[in-house]
Order: structure tokens, then C-alpha cells, then sequence
């Protein structure tokens, strides 16, 4: 057979993932703190990215300073200089294929207006997406004055002052860098000595001295050990508090009446212990030098519309306020010498272009995923958790015209706030259990849940029901669902058993 070479005309289709690409999908899945950070990190490195200034402020012209940035088909005016100046931003997409229809494809976007009193009550509410806001970093001399004081600090001061051998001092040190958080000592006695080369009475006595520091329960290795140095102090440690500490799982478990044996004491006195117990501090580190919680920031808010529907409107505080400086790139371009000078800007330029638009992106289709969530949970938002509907991915994306993973995405590490609290988007998806009635409408399995723990919240002593209980109730409310969906949602909920649940209600009674 003779090989011979000849030209072949091939047709096909292929996504190719850009740096831009990957980009944009990267920005689209970040929460609002993450996002933060990634745009700080390239305003740093980017020349040509600044903060934009508050829409009301005027320029040095005494022209009010650009308000947006610009959206994709947007003609506005000085939106860049002559061509003079160098190339203009459309060439240079054009030439570095920045659009963002190679991102979201199937986003056409929705119209995005202000709302009023007079809109739609279904109509998202969006302004100033890329650009206001303010750049406040005040030296705080107090934040420095008013420092938490951590454990180990806190244990090293007093390990100073009630230890002076130098030989002690180091294994003390040593002990108080191996306690955790919450004040448990996280390594064995036996490594500590092994360690530093020293006897194991010297590590096992010096670890009492620090178990007699304060906070009272620090260092000890176990929870009945915290316990138990607690009970001491208070004086409180007798033989029947010995023998109860030492069968924790026993209370935990609401077994009472095995404890009253092991004990050896009647139904008054096991409140008591038990009572004293309930007041100790099982984690008593966590009193000192912890981080403190970050306030949960949303996303998206949804408040009531003046004609009884809704408005979905971004949290304009979790938006990057970014620009291009379009004047600052017209004059450096013109003295750029060699073809690494060019190189460069141009880079920074595409970087920058693409950076601005895509954060405008980002945020339509937040806005976007966001008001189909509310239309399609909008009996969650009137009448609570109870009328949570079923709903996944799909239906979002079909009723937008989406890809699910767009939506996926969309959703992670985002966050409503409500009328009723604060949700992650995720919340709001829930899988159906059917409804036994013929031609019903499914139920939600988070509705299901709620329903459970209402059934659970409203029993007494005297009526605890078991998970067969709650399926038939259940199953009387048009409900269609097995025993074990019950457990394991009850589990999920960290409710414990019917009889768990009947002992500690009779303990409470005693």
C-alpha cells in the first residue's frame, strides 16, 4: 500500500479553558470574604486596577466620577480616550479574546433596574455592582491595648510565679504548649519525658501544679479528669461524685437508675450530682484568647415589597469596588519603549478588563439564581419553614436557562438574609418525600424535618413518642414516609432516642 499526504477540512467543537475562563468560574464560587481577598491581591499587583471613588464625588474637572462599571454592550461616554491615545479596549478584547460570552455562554443575563415602589415584586434590585466605596485604614492603637490574652499565655505567667526550678519551668513550658484550645493536655506524660530526657514523676508533678492554675479544669487529659479537678476545688469530690464521674457514659446515656446503684444513693441525692455536674465548664480554655466570631455577611436581602411581594437586592457591602484606569494606561502606553514595556500593559490591561467584567458578571448571576429562588420558595418567605418546597439544581437552572453547575456554583458559600434569619443558598434546596394522597404535592424533606422536631418539642413525660410514632403522625399528614427516614432524620437533628428522651424527662420531674 502506497502512504501518500493529503489536506483534510475537519469541523468540530471544543471548550478550551482559558486562564480567563478559569478565572471567572474561580470568582463565581467564592464566598464574599474570599473574593475580598482575591481582589485585594490584585490591586496590589495590577497598576492599572484601582478603587473606584463614591459616585458623588467629583473628578478633578468637577465631573462626577464614573458610577459602575461599564456592562457588556454599554456605550458610554469618555469610555476611552482618542486613538491618539493607543488601542482602544474593544481592540484590545478583540485581539486578547476577553468576552464574557466565552464564560456564561447560556446567560443572557437579566435587565437589571433599581427597585421602587412602583416595580415588579418579583424584580431584582442591583446598583453600584464594581464600583463606590470606601478605603478606611485607621491605625487602631486600642485593637493593640485591648488584646485578648491567650491560655498559654495566661498559663505561662502563672507557671513563672509557681515554679522555680529552671528544669521544671522547661517542662511546664513544654506541658503548656501541648494544651489545646479548650484546655485538654494533647500529648502522653510518657512522650513529654521521653522528650526532653526527663523522669516521669518530675513530667506527672509539674503537670499537677498547672492542673491548679486558672482557669480551674486546665490540663487535665480527659473530661472526667476536668471534671474531677473542678469538684475538687469546690470541695465536692466525695465517693459517690468519684464513682459518677467515672461512668459519664452512663449520663450521657440518661441511665439513672444504674447510676443510683453504682452510687449507692437515692433519686434526691443523683439530682443533686447531677445538677453539680451540669455547672462545671467541660471546655474551660475556651475562655481565654479565643478568635472572635465572624459575623455571618449575606449576600443577597430579601425584604417584603410594598404590594405584599418581594425584593431581591445584593448586598452592595460584599461587592469589589474596582476600576480600570483607563487615563493612567492612555499616558504610560504612549512611552513604553520596548516590546516588554507593551507586553506588559497589555497584559495588565486584558487582566484588569477582564477582572471589572467579570465581577459584574458574578453578581447579575447571583442576583439572577437568587430572585428564581425566592419565586420558587416564596410560601417559605410568607409562612415559614413548614411550607419549604421541594427543589433542586435542575429546576433553578431550567427556569433561568442555565447550566446546573453554574448554579451549583452560584449557590456555594453564599448567603440570604431574611425576614426570618439568615440562610446559606443551600438551604433553600431540599429533597421531596411524596405525599401519600393521590395526585399530592410533595413535601420537603427540611419541612419534614421541622414538622419532627415540633412533634418531639411538644411531648411529655408521660408521651415520648418512638420513630414508628412519628411515622404514623406523619403518614396521617399526607406524609409518605419509612420509619428509618424518621431516625435518621431525628439523628440529623442530634435528638436521641424515644428512651433516652423518657429518662431524662423523668430525671427532670425528680
Amino acid at each position: 500500500m502506497a502512504l501518500s499526504a493529503r489536506l483534510e477540512l475537519r469541523v468540530g467543537q471544543s471548550l478550551v479553558m482559558t486562564p480567563q475562563l478559569m478565572q471567572a468560574i474561580k470568582l463565581l464560587q467564592l464566598s464574599n470574604l474570599d473574593l475580598m481577598a482575591y481582589v485585594e491581591a490584585e490591586l496590589e499587583k495590577n497598576p492599572l486596577l484601582e478603587r473606584a471613588e463614591p459616585a458623588n464625588e467629583a473628578g478633578p474637572e468637577g465631573d462626577a466620577a464614573p458610577a459602575a462599571a461599564p456592562v457588556e454592550g454599554d456605550a458610554q461616554a469618555g469610555d476611552w480616550l482618542g486613538d491618539d491615545m493607543g488601542p482602544s479596549r474593544t481592540e484590545i478584547e478583540e485581539r486578547l479574546g476577553t468576552e464574557m460570552e466565552n464564560v456564561f455562554p447560556d446567560d443572557k443575563g437579566p435587565e437589571v433596574r433599581h427597585a421602587d415602589a412602583g416595580s415588579d415584586p418579583m424584580t431584582s434590585s442591583w446598583t453600584n455592582v464594581g464600583s463606590g466605596g470606601s478605603d478606611s485604614e485607621d491605625y487602631n492603637l486600642e485593637a493593640f491595648v485591648s488584646a485578648d490574652l491567650s491560655l498559654a499565655d495566661h498559663l505561662s505567667n502563672q507557671l513563672a510565679l509557681a515554679v522555680e526550678v529552671p528544669a521544671d519551668r522547661l517542662i511546664g513550658q513544654m506541658l503548656i504548649d501541648s494544651i489545646d484550645d479548650a484546655g485538654y493536655l494533647t500529648v502522653a506524660v510518657e512522650d513529654v519525658a521521653d522528650r526532653l530526657g526527663a523522669e516521669l514523676e518530675d513530667v506527672v508533678s509539674v503537670l499537677e501544679v498547672i492542673q491548679t492554675f486558672e482557669p480551674s479544669g486546665v490540663g487535665a487529659r480527659n473530661l472526667a479528669e476536668c471534671l474531677a479537678i473542678q469538684l475538687k476545688e469546690k470541695d465536692r469530690f466525695d465517693p459517690a461524685m468519684q464513682v459518677l464521674v467515672g461512668h459519664l457514659e452512663l449520663l450521657g446515656k440518661r441511665d439513672f437508675g444504674a447510676l443510683r446503684k453504682l452510687c449507692a444513693v437515692d433519686d434526691e441525692d443523683l439530682a443533686d450530682m447531677v445538677s453539680e455536674i451540669r455547672r462545671l465548664n467541660p471546655k474551660p480554655g475556651l475562655a481565654y484568647g479565643f478568635a472572635p466570631v465572624q459575623p455571618l455577611v449575606p449576600d443577597v436581602m430579601v425584604r417584603a415589597g410594598p404590594d405584599g411581594g418581594w425584593l431581591v437586592e445584593l448586598n452592595s457591602e460584599t461587592l469589589p469596588k474596582v476600576l480600570v484606569n483607563q487615563s493612567y494606561y492612555a499616558r504610560v502606553s504612549k512611552t513604553a519603549k520596548n516590546d516588554t514595556d507593551k507586553s506588559f500593559l497589555a497584559d495588565a490591561m486584558q487582566t484588569a478588563t477582564w477582572l471589572t467584567r467579570a465581577l459584574d458578571q458574578r453578581a447579575r448571576t447571583i442576583l439572577k439564581v437568587a430572585t428564581e429562588i425566592v419565586r420558587q420558595q416564596d410560601a417559605f418567605f410568607a409562612l415559614g419553614v413548614q411550607y419549604l418546597r421541594p427543589l433542586n439544581l435542575k429546576t433553578i437552572a431550567d427556569a433561568i436557562s442555565m447550566h446546573e453547575s453554574t448554579v451549583s456554583r452560584v449557590t456555594s458559600n453564599k448567603s440570604i438574609a431574611t425576614s426570618r434569619g439568615i440562610f446559606e443558598m443551600k438551604y433553600f434546596f431540599t429533597s421531596s418525600i411524596a405525599n401519600s394522597a393521590v395526585g399530592g404535592e410533595s413535601h420537603s424533606a427540611e419541612a419534614v424535618r421541622y414538622r419532627i422536631k415540633q412533634m418531639i418539642d411538644a411531648e411529655t413525660p408521660d408521651d415520648v413518642l418512638s420513630d414508628d410514632a412519628i411515622m404514623d403522625k406523619l403518614k396521617d399528614s399526607g406524609i409518605d414516609i419509612a420509619r428509618r427516614t424518621v431516625a435518621k432524620y431525628r439523628e440529623a437533628l442530634r435528638i436521641p432516642s424515644s428512651v433516652q428522651r423518657r429518662r431524662e424527662k423523668q430525671a427532670m420531674m425528680v
